[in-house]
């Protein structure tokens, strides 16, 4: 038997507006909020009963309020690939989301690094189809 990659959990200062800017990056739905504990995950939305998902099941995304901010590069980071669209049309949807630029290092890379609104890096991929 092997485990399963179901969840990551990503520390925050604001879960509801990290989980609304993953959400509409992702076409996430919020799953579950315990505002007690400044916990927000969300997922792929549920497939209706009558359906049958095609693939795996995309691991959850929970964010989580923490005291202390971002201070380094990330050691893990998501990548995005358009599921619809050139890459650049992705990156200027992201970018309008309120996603920024980001510079790690990368140098001449066929992919671009972008950071969340709390800044997270991510990158977005230009020659992988979901």
């Amino acid at each position: 038997m092997t485990s399963k990659f179901t969840e990551l959990a990503i520390d925050c200062a604001d879960p509801h507006g990290l989980a609304r800017f993953w959400c509409s990056v992702l076409g996430y739905e919020v799953q579950d909020e315990d505002e007690a504990d400044g916990v927000v995950t969300i997922g792929s939305p549920a497939v209706p009963e009558d359906k049958n998902r095609l693939g795996p099941v995309p691991p959850v995304l929970t964010f989580a309020r923490v005291p202390e901010g971002k201070t380094v590069k990330n050691r893990l980071h998501l990548d995005v690939s358009p599921a619809d669209r050139e890459q650049d049309e992705e990156v200027r949807r992201l970018l309008g989301l309120g996603a920024r630029y980001a510079d790690v290092g990368q140098g001449d890379e066929r992919w671009v690094v972008l950071a969340d609104p709390e800044g997270n890096e991510f990158c977005v991929l230009a020659d992988r189809r979901p």
